[in-house]
């Protein structure tokens, strides 16, 4: 199984409590995720994020339907907390979310290991790319939600 990893990061001009209180809160999952996902939250809310959490989504890969569960490994606020795939499309999907404080804001970073099967054909045609625009879409909503104070 290859495992690979993306990363990303956003400076966002936010006090790190109301940014990490943003991602910590699972509802806030639409607001960042692109439309074409048909992302939809199945778990009702409000979630109580601790150490054993369950969250599951369904939401829609290239148009084939996809229930996903996850379950909160690491939770340490308010710089960090890791959710890791218990089922879904992903051999291996371990998301580490990582918040610091840094020139009146605050740096968000997600790093996300992840295995997909037939990663060989997988892999180039459809999930990297894919990742890429997820993430593109997610930092421009951010900055749209936390623009700067005046």
């Amino acid at each position: 199984m290859r495992i690979r990893e993306f990363e990303s990061e956003i400076w966002l001009p936010r006090p790190l409590e109301e940014v990490f209180a943003f991602f910590s809160d699972a509802a806030n999952l639409n607001a960042i995720t692109p439309a074409w996902l048909n992302f939809r939250m199945v778990t009702a809310s409000p979630i109580q994020m601790r150490v054993g959490t369950l969250i599951d989504y369904r939401m829609r890969l290239r148009g084939v339907p996809v229930s996903w569960r996850t379950r909160i490994k690491v939770w340490e606020p308010p710089h960090r907390f890791v959710d890791e795939q218990l089922r879904g499309p992903y051999r291996l999907w371990r998301h580490t979310h990582e918040f610091e404080s840094k020139d009146g804001g605050t740096v968000a970073r997600d790093r996300v290991c992840y295995a997909v099967p037939f990663d060989f054909i997988a892999h180039p045609l459809f999930v990297g790319r894919d990742l890429e625009r997820i993430f593109a879409y997610r930092q421009e909503k951010l900055q749209a939600l936390f623009p700067p104070e005046r």
